[in-house]
């Protein structure tokens, strides 16, 4: 039995900057399974947090009485960094302000950085294949740059995931209902996780054209396997992201019970023994995350919606109306914003206030939309 807190300070680029990074192991440390969670990593989607505080108590209850059968590695708030970017009072958050980058964009890809030199040493085996591949992981994360805060940050993290067996990465969106992301090669497992979890969408592609975090660590074992077709590799990893509603859901009671859902699938796993927790219901099928369509707004103007989340819409219903604030028209004309594609209303945006291409709402569908090619993700 073991439950450690750990902390890595990050070293300030600039005087009076440093700030610690703490996370948890929680589980028998010579476990065969080893389970990564983050929130946070967009700083200000917080439900994720108080989801793993509530989780963190029941591993440490779980880990007391002798029940965890895998190590459990939890940063309930992955991006202390994130977490002072607080601007006129408005916390952000969602970017790295010395790069501009996304905190969830442009995680490395780890074929390009290990593939050339793995492609020769695979052997006929696929377990010592994944040893292999993951003892090459370890020692390419242990070797990355700390110069900055944010390398530091980077390098704490990737340390920590690039060998889990499960990562999953907690976020929120604006105002929605639960929903996945991942490949599709999980989607049996995605299926479990979305009954579990009350999912009302899983959207799945194998490179969402981001670099999110969720996506670098399949995609690793899915091009070893396409390059090296004649060796055994499997996918020993499941990766999503896992949105835990609206950036408003944050309640205790609430992300309590996603707590026990989450620890009921991983119950189901067989990763803890004990009480059965959680409640298991049946979520829609995944489908292909471009047959999702992102609505956006055609001007400025301040939205009036005409639909709920979790609302069937066919193609060409009116999802809101825009009022035009300037021009000859101004607050008096309403624009409507229609469906493009027939589904259901997963998100919509908090901010009433839109800008020409904002953001409206997310429509999951079935059928895959010609417009979506590139970058699936809204930025």
């Amino acid at each position: 039995m073991s439950c450690v807190k750990l902390s890595r300070v990050l070293a300030g680029d600039t005087p009076g900057r440093s700030t610690e990074l703490y996370y948890y192991r929680v589980g028998p440390t010579d476990a065969g399974v080893k389970v990564y969670l983050q929130a946070a990593l967009h700083a200000d989607e917080q439900p994720g947090i108080l989801v793993l505080h509530h989780l963190l108590s029941l591993l440490r209850a779980a880990d007391e009485a002798g029940e965890l059968d895998a190590s459990f590695v939890l940063f309930p708030m992955v991006n202390p960094l994130g977490m002072g970017d607080i601007e006129f009072g408005r916390h952000q958050g969602r970017y790295d302000r010395g790069t501009g980058i996304n905190h969830n964009r442009r995680w490395p890809s780890l074929y390009d950085a290990l593939g050339a030199s793995l492609a020769d040493r695979l052997g006929a085996d696929a377990a010592d294949n994944v040893a292999l591949v993951r003892a090459a992981l370890r020692d390419w994360a242990d070797a990355l740059p700390q110069n900055t805060a944010f390398e530091q940050w980077r390098h704490c993290i990737i340390g920590e995931a690039c060998d889990a067996d499960y990562v999953f990465d907690l976020h929120c969106d604006n105002d929605a209902l639960v929903h996945i992301f991942s490949v599709p090669q999980l989607a049996d497992n995605m299926q479990r996780l979305a009954d579990w979890t009350g999912a009302a969408a899983t959207m799945l592609a194998e490179d969402s054209g981001g670099g999110s975090f969720d996506e670098v660590w399949p995609a690793v074992w899915l091009r070893l396997a396409r390059e090296c077709p004649q060796k055994p590799i499997p996918l020993p990893v499941v990766s999503c992201t896992l949105e835990y509603r609206g950036e408003f859901d944050t309640f205790d009671e609430l992300n309590r019970r996603d707590a026990e859902n989450l620890y009921g699938y991983f119950q189901a796993e067989g990763l803890i023994g004990g009480k059965a927790r959680g409640r298991r219901g049946q979520a829609p099928a995944p489908t292909d995350l471009r047959a999702t369509e992102m609505l956006r707004a055609p001007r400025a103007g301040l939205l009036a919606y005409c639909v709920e989340l979790g609302d069937e819409v066919n193609k060409g219903d009116r999802i809101a109306d825009l009022v035009v604030l300037d021009g000859d028209a101004a607050f008096v004309e309403r624009l409507p914003v229609l469906a493009g594609t027939s589904g259901r209303v997963i998100s919509r945006a908090i901010t009433k206030y839109v800008w020409r291409n904002a953001n409206v709402a997310k429509i999951v569908g079935t059928e895959v939309l010609e417009s979506r090619v590139g970058n699936l993700l809204s930025d």
